[in-house]
């Protein structure tokens, strides 16, 4: 079995399975099918830290199915703007761990990323499946990696 490592920017699926779908992403789902196929040695979570019980709530979640989630705090900026972006430190944790599995597995529809993608494909050798809701995921992203996994009805919570 490859091994994997998987990494998932918490806050694209939510918006991007939200917009599409109006339903929730269900990682138990995304487990079970990555499991069947790859020995998941990693397993990383990219979320915004809250007080709110409900997000705590689904952080917990996240780390009983086998994630290590990784927070960063909410920035309300005085011009009323906000912050909350995982891309840099998801990028150096994937392009740190790309040497030691045989697949990177990149849950996110974000098109920066894809430099990413070809950088790990050419220093590393590594294999990479990105996964995200095909209407909102970019094509330059999708045509980078090695494999595709469309977010559907089978990766999402409720009717």
């Amino acid at each position: 079995m490859e091994s994997i490592a998987i990494f998932v920017d918490v806050q694209n699926v939510y918006y991007t399975t939200r917009q599409a779908f109006g339903r929730r992403f269900d990682y138990n789902a995304l487990w079970a099918k990555l499991s069947q196929s790859y020995r998941i040695d990693i397993a990383r979570a990219y979320a915004i830290s809250s007080t709110d019980p409900k997000q705590r709530q689904f952080h917990h979640i996240l780390r009983g199915i086998g994630f290590n989630v990784q927070l960063k705090p909410f920035i309300q900026r005085l011009d009323g703007s906000a912050k909350g972006d995982w891309d840099v430190g998801l990028a150096l944790d994937v392009y740190e761990t790309a040497n030691s599995v045989d697949r990177i597995v990149l849950i996110s529809g974000d098109g920066d990323f894809q430099v990413l993608v070809e950088r790990i494909q050419q220093r590393f050798n590594t294999k990479v499946t990105v996964a995200g809701v095909r209407s909102l995921t970019a094509n330059n992203l999708i045509q980078a990696a090695d494999d595709y996994i469309e977010i559907d009805s089978d990766l999402l919570i409720g009717q």
